[in-house]
């Protein structure tokens, strides 16, 4: 497990991931989530794409050679306290990025939250085979990785699962095989509790939330991922690092409504805490930190 280098006020997080120029999702999620969570957000593109509310036209893949400058140029000059990896496009990109990761001394690697975007909700493989395999070899290197439903299933080799025990028991099986926590996600299940678990090998711990009714929800796997990635470098703690991501993701979808942003299924607030606070929202209030309502399932090993 990779701990922080130190607990930064102010840690230096670095998103390498695809664009969005609707500002809802990847590289512009990332940013916008890492900067709420009280990071500096650094970005390295591996993909530009034309997307927007209601789905993506189209993409472009700059030569890996210009990546690798990207990459260097953060690494050669800023300290980075926390990695956060979303789209890599294909095999070569994956590649690229494998490499430039496992370079440095394995102690001096910041934590790396890895978002392995290889299946789009509706079921639809996004990635050749050859990167698809090239980025679960690539899942090692991580200390905790966040698929949707549909990505922990082709991990564990079964179909999606059809409710949070399911989807924990794939995890386990994920965790074990990778070495990695792996995050289960409840915003693909149904039902008016929404349950968050990090899951290693032969350990659970789950967060409990609200389920928000809202179309609004484009750019939740990216934003939560790259909070984690934040949270973690502040804290060095998993457990407290979900309970605080859960909880601004509740509040940012319910305040997602009040952006009017695109004509699709809409960006979250990823700014509603900052803005209440600040009276932007005069009839809301932010958050009172409420107790962990969370559950500790086969304390055998901690993940802080």
């Amino acid at each position: 497990m990779t701990t922080p280098k130190q607990t930064n006020a102010l840690p230096r997080v670095l998103s390498i991931a695809g664009t969005d120029p609707s500002g809802g999702a990847g590289m512009q999620a990332d940013l916008k989530s890492i900067s709420a969570q009280g990071g500096y957000a650094m970005g390295v593109v591996t993909a530009l794409v034309a997307q927007n509310t209601r789905g993506v036209r189209d993409v472009f893949v700059p030569p890996v050679s210009f990546l690798r400058e990207q990459l260097d140029s953060v690494r050669d000059d800023v300290q980075i306290d926390a990695i956060k990896i979303g789209m890599l496009a294909d095999a070569e990109i994956v590649h690229t990025v494998g490499t430039w990761l496992r370079e440095p001394a394995p102690g001096d690697r910041p934590p790396l939250v890895l978002d392995p975007v290889m299946v789009a909700t509706s079921g639809d493989r996004l990635l050749e085979p050859d990167a698809e395999r090239a980025l679960i070899d690539l899942l090692p290197v991580a200390d905790l990785i966040t698929p949707n439903i549909p990505e922990l299933a082709v991990l564990a080799g079964a179909e999606p699962a059809a409710d949070t025990a399911g989807a924990i028991e794939q995890a386990h099986r994920v965790s074990t095989e990778s070495g990695v926590i792996v995050l289960v996600k409840g915003g693909h299940l149904t039902g008016p509790v929404l349950t968050n678990a990090l899951v290693g090998s032969d350990w659970e711990w789950s967060v409990d939330v609200a389920r928000i009714d809202t179309p609004n929800t484009h750019g939740t796997g990216c934003s939560i991922s790259s909070a984690l990635a934040t949270l973690y470098a502040r804290t060095g703690d998993w457990k407290k690092s979900l309970q605080t991501a859960s909880e601004w993701l509740e509040d940012s979808l319910r305040a997602a409504d009040d952006l009017h942003v695109g004509q699709g299924h809409g960006p979250i607030n990823h700014f509603h805490n900052l803005w209440a606070a600040a009276g932007r929202y005069p009839e809301r209030q932010p958050r009172v930190p409420s107790a962990p309502g969370t559950a500790d399932r086969a304390p055998t090993s901690s993940p802080a």
